[in-house]
């Protein structure tokens, strides 16, 4: 769906942000995007997006460079979610918020109707229909926000740190939003800094470093390896991803505590079996 070819870009009178990038995304995919600040994320997003064009390398959208997409195929193809969901909110319903994309297209009426209804019902939101959105708690506000990228129906959503603020229990909710958009297959872009999430959510990880991918592959393995120093690049080893890499019985990565618990567990029932009444 999406194919970035040596991609640069600086900003005026500065070094580059980004120095011969090149990945390829997609369609369905679940992609973490990690590195520390200044790294170049938000800068390769907003390339991804159309907001900004490379200084050198293409960004091929369908196979058709991306300078040459309009505004609306940007937009109909990839939704972006900012950090502050308040920075795309400013009308004064749910509903005529989540529309605002719809209008921007010259969509029909039925159309219209049809794409908020959808949007708010895949994101939890049709009871707050009429609510007014900053009135609405912040973890509500993201859901807004994503529920306007949803409805210009696009195949990529791209969310920035879109956990930042929110509690334990709210953070399990827009995942599992995001699992289930994933699996109706929407591809998702999640930049995070959260690695625990990373781990747990993602399958595939692209790390930027210096504004240069250092690295892209499962998100599993980026951790799993003992030789490989991520804390250079600014993450840090998940804790589930940290035990298992000390417990030598463990031939796979793990995704999350649970899953290391359930691991050992397994790992335990099966030693007893071989040699019944030995000491655990």
């Amino acid at each position: 769906m999406l194919e970035i070819t040596e991609v640069s870009f600086s900003y005026p009178g500065q070094a580059p942000a980004l120095n011969k990038v090149s990945l390829t995304i997609a369609a369905g995919d679940f992609i973490g995007l990690a590195g520390r600040n200044g790294s170049g994320k938000t800068t390769l997003t907003r390339l991804m997006v159309g907001l900004a064009k490379p200084s050198a390398g293409q960004v091929i959208l369908d196979g058709k460079p991306t300078r040459e997409c309009g505004p609306k195929v940007m937009a109909r193809s990839i939704g972006y979610v900012f950090q502050n969901p308040d920075r795309q909110i400013f009308r004064d319903t749910v509903a005529t918020e989540v529309a605002y994309g719809p209008e921007q297209m010259e969509w029909g009426e039925a159309e219209r109707r049809q794409a908020v209804a959808e949007a708010l019902a895949m994101t939890g939101l049709t009871e707050v229909a009429e609510a007014y959105p900053r009135g609405l708690p912040r973890s509500v506000r993201q859901r807004i926000a994503i529920a306007s990228a949803l409805a210009l129906r696009p195949r990529l959503l791209i969310l920035d740190e879109p956990t930042s603020g929110q509690d334990a229990v709210e953070k399990n909710q827009l995942m599992q939003l995001l699992g289930t958009l994933n699996r109706q297959g929407i591809g998702v872009i999640l930049v995070t800094h959260d690695m625990e999430l990373l781990l747990e959510h993602t399958r595939r990880t692209v790390v930027l470093h210096r504004g240069q991918k250092v690295y892209d592959g499962p998100t599993g393995a980026l951790f799993a390896d003992p030789a490989r120093d991520v804390t250079v690049w600014g993450l840090r080893v998940p804790d589930a991803a940290a035990i298992a890499a000390k417990i030598t019985s463990l031939n796979e990565p793990v995704q999350s505590m649970a899953e290391l618990a359930d691991r050992l567990k397994e790992s335990l029932e099966e030693k007893t079996d071989e040699e019944p009444g030995a000491p655990l």
